[in-house]
């Protein structure tokens, strides 16, 4: 029996709702919603083949699983399309990573006794705002029991940046991007669609708000109201939450209009604390923590640790 796929719910993770994500992100997610959408694919088998979702244990073994852990250093990737609840990979290995798995993820290693310090090894283009700033307030609580450190290598846009900046401390590769410290709302509409097939749906609803967002007709003006309050209210929980973590005034927060930044703009702009490669920053994070003549420890250490940075 093939798996019934939710379309309403997943559409409502990208539609309407505010994404703290860049626009090529965004417009990566909809080539694969919208003709799923409007009935152009063949099976649901086909979305259930990209679109795999990973049951979330609450062991320690299932909290650590996908940390690298070599020495005194942990190191957690954060890759992908960012979400809410639900982390899956796509068939051609496009991932999604759940707030909640990373949260479990960074609390497991923090109190794990031989971790001394916490990787999160960033490329992101963002994702969902939902979820996003509680987070970065939980990564910024866990930095006054051990230090974290956002390692780029090589992308932190948008929400991927709102966790970085709530680390001890940001490291970029030199090749490395930052930035997209923005929102953005999208709505679609197939009214004109569904006249051309002979579709035609009628709504009846109480509440004027209720159908605000219907893909079945042209959006009006309360609508717009609507996002745009929307879009305000996480514009303005990102700018907050980036200028206090990183130390920052708002107004240059804002100022940024959430443009992408290389490494070296990133730096002028103190988005950033530091650019190196990734396998240099952690042979040097390494290094704080083994003693003097642990030449040969290292070594062994970073090997395992670059087998995680280069998944």
């Amino acid at each position: 029996m093939s798996r019934m796929i939710n379309f309403p719910h997943i559409a409502a993770m990208v539609f309407g709702a505010p994404l703290y994500a860049t626009s090529e992100l965004v417009n990566a997610v909809k080539a694969v919603l919208e003709p799923r959408l409007l009935g152009r694919t063949t099976t649901d088998v086909e979305l259930a083949e990209e679109i795999v979702g990973i049951a979330m244990g609450r062991d320690e073994e299932r909290q650590l699983q996908g940390v690298t852990i070599a020495g005194n250093i942990a190191v957690i990737p954060v890759h992908g399309i960012l979400v809410a609840r639900r982390g899956s990979i796509t068939a051609t290995c496009e991932e999604l990573l759940s707030y909640e798995r990373l949260r479990e993820q960074i609390a497991a290693s923090v109190n794990h006794e031989l971790v001394k310090e916490v990787v999160l090894d960033f490329h992101t283009g963002g994702g969902q705002a939902i979820g996003c700033a509680e987070l970065a307030d939980f990564i910024r609580a866990c930095t006054k029991i051990k230090p974290i450190t956002a390692l780029v290598n090589f992308a932190a846009y948008s929400a991927g940046y709102m966790l970085a900046a709530a680390c001890s401390k940001i490291i970029a590769s030199p090749t490395a991007g930052v930035g997209s410290i923005g929102v953005i709302i999208e709505t679609y509409e197939v009214s004109k669609w569904e006249a051309e097939v002979g579709i035609k749906y009628n709504t009846f609803y109480r509440g004027s708000h209720k159908n605000d967002f219907s893909p079945h007709e042209e959006i009006t003006d309360q609508a717009v109201l609507e996002i745009e309050k929307r879009l305000d209210q996480a514009y303005s929980l990102f700018v907050n939450s980036v200028a206090k973590h990183r130390n920052l005034k708002a107004d240059d927060v804002i100022a940024t209009e959430a443009r992408l930044f290389s490494a070296e703009e990133a730096l002028q702009l103190k988005l950033i604390d530091e650019i190196a490669p990734a396998q240099d920053a952690i042979n040097a994070i390494a290094m704080a923590y083994l003693p003097k003549n642990g030449g040969r420890s290292i070594r062994a250490q970073a090997s395992a640790i670059n087998s995680s940075l280069t998944l």
